[in-house]
């Protein structure tokens, strides 16, 4: 598959302020993550501040809000894992759309890597750096700058993310909405882009992430090991 295009979107295209955009982020990078109890004592307060928030994203948090704090903490654990865990179109890690467990899609991990390494952000080895929640928390509180980059650079990933959502009829569908309404529309590209990705789903080719691992400016030129 070609790789998703690179560098085409400076700007957001929403009308959201920039405070309003990292207020988004921040929301949805907490209620987007496995639901904990510490995250279902913050409903309240977090439905306190979206009320706060313009009509495009104050609904679908809303909403969200609302059936969250409806649904029993066991139900929220199973919808949770059964949305995003068990589906390869609902998958929370934005380069395996395109790439799957591709070789190819260690070299697209690397962006995301690189772009926390500038801003001086240790991720460490529990999880891919390309994963959603991780990528909106450092938008909202790191580098909102390159974190607008990285979300803009997959809005077909995003948007064919949320309809993937809205087919098994899922709450999660406003958070992703939200999401898009602080980024630039979907254009006639992204639309092709997107029937692609549906049509082809992530490539099968199970080779591991090899060229994500061999990163050159993680590795230690003395031979003992990798440099965090």
């Amino acid at each position: 598959m070609k790789l998703l295009t690179l560098g085409r979107r400076t700007g957001t295209g929403s009308a959201l302020s920039e405070r309003q955009q990292r207020l988004v982020w921040r929301i949805t990078a907490l209620l987007i993550d496995y639901p904990t109890a510490e995250t279902a004592d913050l409903v309240d307060q977090l439905d306190a501040v979206t009320a706060e928030l313009p009509d495009s994203v104050r609904l679908p948090l809303t909403e969200f809000l609302r059936q969250f704090g409806e649904t029993d903490p066991m139900q929220r654990a199973s919808n949770y894992v059964e949305t995003f865990d068990m589906q390869r179109r609902s998958s929370l890690h934005l380069t395996y759309y395109a790439y799957g467990d591709t070789r190819k899609r260690g070299m697209a991990l690397l962006r995301f890597k690189h772009a926390y390494r500038q801003a001086s952000i240790d991720i460490g080895d529990s999880e891919l750096p390309d994963y959603l929640p991780m990528v909106l928390e450092f938008a909202a509180t790191v580098d909102q700058v390159q974190g607008e980059r990285l979300l803009a650079e997959h809005v077909p990933v995003l948007e064919l993310l949320r309809l993937s959502l809205q087919d098994n009829d899922s709450y999660y569908t406003g958070l992703l909405a939200a999401v898009l309404a602080t980024l630039p529309p979907v254009n006639s590209a992204d639309r092709r882009r997107i029937a692609q990705l549906a049509a082809e789903g992530p490539p099968d080719e199970d080779v591991g992430l090899d060229p994500f691992a061999m990163d050159p400016m993680t590795m230690d030129p003395t031979g003992q090991g990798a440099r965090r």
